[in-house]
């Protein structure tokens, strides 16, 4: 039996049944996951390394930088299972790829 989280259980478990308890990143997060068919290797309750940690995969949106208001209101099948490493990376990248017009949301344009 695998963990479940204590709150959005009938969100988050159809996103990890329908991703296979694996994380479904492709390489959003920076690192082309070569060696595992393009996809994030780690799944869920599963060890990181000999002295890891446990893996607790998350449903968060497809697009990392969706605003969490608006993420709150997604039905599960627009979102992805991530690890938090994974969607920390893609968050990152994400972020910095936006150009500085689009960070201040036009607030200094003349």
């Amino acid at each position: 039996m695998k963990s479940r989280p204590l709150a959005a259980v009938p969100t988050w478990l159809p996103v990890m049944e329908s991703a296979g308890w694996r994380c479904q990143c492709a390489g959003e997060c920076g690192n082309p996951h070569t060696k595992t068919d393009e996809r994030c290797p780690r799944e869920h309750d599963g060890y990181t390394s000999k002295h890891g940690h446990r893996v607790r995969l998350m449903a968060a949106p497809a697009d990392p930088c969706t605003p969490l208001t608006r993420a709150v209101t997604l039905p599960a099948s627009d979102l992805r299972a991530w690890c938090p490493e994974c969607h920390t990376a893609a968050t990152r990248r994400t972020r910095a790829q936006a150009t500085p017009a689009d960070a201040q949301g036009g607030l200094f344009d003349l």
